[in-house]
């Protein structure tokens, strides 16, 4: 069993170059192998080893390369797929499984799937808290489509809005800290457990409100106490350079 020098695809006992990049592939066990190996020895350069003593590399010099899928081509067969989705779905919908409206469903996943690539595949210029503003609104959507479904909409307004209003807000502070603020492990580290137990502390609020009941903290107070002693150690590692260099030659970061 053998396999390509450049980008590592297993290859046939036969094969002469690879299948994949289009590599040469140098097969010692026949003589036209040993020939091959011999003339493309003799052309490949010479790489100096610490002793000072030249010695020859193993691989041969012609490389060949995997050919990158255009950004715009991939859009558009994303996209493509992504509506054809969401139009069957709807014939369907409408011609043969008439008694629900369940084809929202699928219809509004796609339009958040679809606002999702935007950003990563389709336009990748735009701006990162432009995208997620378009996040939340496309979730919102998708939260009214399912409430138009099951005909309750107190929900929507009262819990399914509200919250994605919140998590799209800490999404936003988080890249904010993330591109104006210093940036390292730890201090990545410091705003997600920061954000994190904000997050929780909002979201236990909002169900209480929701369900009509007296604002006391409860799980999101655990969630928040261990959020702020990983703070603590994160901010003693930052404000320590000696304890700070050691974590980071420990853990690798």
């Amino acid at each position: 069993m053998s396999y390509c020098v450049n980008c590592g695809v297993e290859l046939d006992a036969s094969a002469r170059e690879c299948p994949l990049c289009n590599t040469p592939v140098l097969n010692p066990e026949d003589y036209g192998g040993y020939a091959a190996l011999a003339a493309k020895l003799s052309r490949i350069p010479r790489v100096s080893s610490g002793s000072g003593k030249e010695t020859e590399t193993p691989f041969p010099k012609e490389k060949g390369q995997v050919e990158t899928v255009n950004r715009k081509d991939l859009g558009i067969l994303l996209s493509m797929v992504v509506l054809a989705t969401a139009a069957t779905c709807g014939i369907l919908n409408a011609l043969v499984f008439r008694g629900v409206l369940w084809s929202l469903t699928v219809i509004g996943a796609c339009v958040v799937l679809w606002v999702i690539m935007i950003p990563a595949v389709i336009y990748k210029g735009q701006s990162i808290y432009v995208s997620l503003l378009y996040d939340g609104a496309a979730v919102s959507i998708y939260l009214y489509m399912l409430a138009y479904l099951t005909r309750s909409k107190g929900w929507v307004w009262g819990l399914g809005i509200p919250i994605t209003v919140l998590v799209t807000v800490s999404l936003e502070l988080i890249t904010l800290c993330i591109r104006k603020l210093p940036r390292s492990f730890l201090t990545v580290a410091l705003y997600l457990f920061t954000a994190t137990g904000l997050l929780c502390m909002g979201l236990e609020i909002l169900i209480d409100r929701y369900l009509e009941r007296d604002i006391a903290l409860s799980w999101s107070a655990v969630v928040l106490t261990v959020c702020a002693i990983l703070d603590i150690t994160v901010i003693t590692m930052l404000s320590r350079r000696h304890l700070r260099e050691e974590m980071r030659r420990r853990l690798h970061f």
